[in-house]
């Protein structure tokens, strides 16, 4: 049995009631200002004002005594969605983009989504395992401590299961908790150029069965969007994912409003991402249903495109996360400190709710909520030390990371 004893810290933690905080409990954290963490072979055995922690510890012998200093200490980091495995940037195509070229002049020369298809097919699980544990220590190095990466730069059976055993590897060999979801209703691969539904049988009827027998993915995610998958062949998707045994979730309405949010809802998707162009008759259905909206700010940014209506969602009591896509093409970043500043500058969250939706939502999110997402007795000892008095540094300070320390189960990782 391991005791250790984290002293001097200024805590803010969402509470968690048991689902997702929407509406105004979105904004509820609970400040102790000079308050003490008493942890136990890694997770919280109690936390609550210093006074009240040592008097408990007096019964205990604890193996370390760890001073934060006075420093804000929070959750750690959850990131709900993310495209991390994948094998070459395409930085290229993003100089195009800013000279105003369209998507499908840079798909003629070689770019987009398809470009990333071809290098992780071609790359050895190998190659694809150091590209991709290496983004993983940077997100770890901002913060974040369980990330959800998805495949969906296969688009063929073998090639998404290579992602998925690389994706489980970097959670066996790196401190993060990883949870992979499958996405191989990402885009129509050039085989399938014209033949949609084909494609769509190949999912349900090849990809889906083979990776439940896997057994490594635990979500199904597909792109609903005009030119890739249709609210009809998406609903198909997700529901034949779902008898497999998958939880599910749904790149909805990020440019058009096809009812991807109103798809999400009514299948009960645990979550919906993006969700730029969703229409307050989706997110009233969402609300209605408890669906998660996750938003993606740094793509919004990233892409040059208005942010998600996130104060808008909270008000209309759709449960809000945040997270970075990171990905090759439309948004490479890894940082949850950026994200969070853009959802409080840039859509007007307040430090408060965002905090929540990068924490105790977001593990919800993704199904982890019972052992992460916010400080409290029985969860692990997840947590980060920053360098200001409050969770407004990580807004504040622009352009940076006030993350001073990094606690994975109580053990410093970064």
């Amino acid at each position: 049995m391991t005791v250790k004893l984290f002293v001097n810290a200024r805590c803010f933690t969402p509470i968690d009631p048991g689902r997702p905080l929407s509406g105004n409990d979105q904004g509820m954290i609970r400040e102790i200002p000079r308050s003490a963490i008493l942890t136990q072979d890694g997770r919280i055995l109690q936390i609550g004002p210093e006074p009240e922690v040592l008097e408990a510890v007096r019964h205990l012998s604890p193996d370390q005594e760890i001073d934060c200093g006075g420093h804000c200490v929070i959750p750690g980091f959850v990131d709900p969605h993310t495209h991390l495995c994948f094998h070459g940037l395409r930085e290229s195509e993003f100089s195009m983009r800013l000279e105003g070229i369209p998507y499908l002049e840079i798909l003629r020369r070689g770019g987009g989504i398809l470009s990333s298809v071809k290098r992780v097919r071609a790359a050895t699980e190998e190659e694809l395992f150091k590209s991709t544990q290496q983004l993983a220590q940077s997100a770890l190095a901002h913060g974040t401590t369980t990330i959800e990466i998805k495949s969906g730069y296969g688009l063929e059976t073998q090639a998404e299961l290579k992602m998925l055993r690389v994706i489980d590897r970097v959670g066996r060999q790196s401190p993060l908790d990883v949870v992979p979801t499958f996405m191989g209703a990402h885009a129509i691969p050039e085989e399938f150029a014209g033949d949609s539904e084909g494609f769509v049988e190949m999912i349900i009827h090849e990809m889906l069965p083979e990776v439940a027998t896997q057994g490594i993915a635990r979500f199904c995610d597909v792109f609903c969007e005009e030119g890739v998958f249709s609210i009809a062949q998406s609903r198909r998707i997700l529901e034949a994912a779902r008898a497999l045994g998958f939880g599910i979730k749904i790149h909805a309405d990020e440019v058009h409003d096809l009812g991807g949010a109103g798809l999400a809802a009514s299948v009960g998707a645990l979550s919906a991402e993006h969700l730029l162009a969703a229409s307050d008759e989706g997110l009233k259905a969402m609300a209605a249903a408890g669906t998660i909206a996750v938003l993606l700010p740094a793509t919004a940014y990233s892409l040059g495109k208005p942010f998600a209506r996130g104060r808008e969602m909270i008000r209309l009591g759709v449960p809000v996360a945040l997270a970075t896509d990171c990905n090759p093409g439309s948004c490479f970043c890894e940082s949850i400190p950026f994200v969070f500043g853009l959802a409080v500058l840039g859509m007007k969250l307040s430090p408060e709710e965002a905090l929540t939706a990068t924490t105790l939502n977001a593990a919800y999110a993704v199904g982890q909520a019972k052992s992460c997402g916010s400080l409290e007795p029985g969860k692990k000892a997840d947590f980060l030390i920053l360098e200001g008095q409050t969770p407004a540094i990580l807004a504040y300070h622009a352009g940076g990371s006030p993350v001073k320390a990094v606690y994975k189960g109580a053990e410093r990782v970064v």
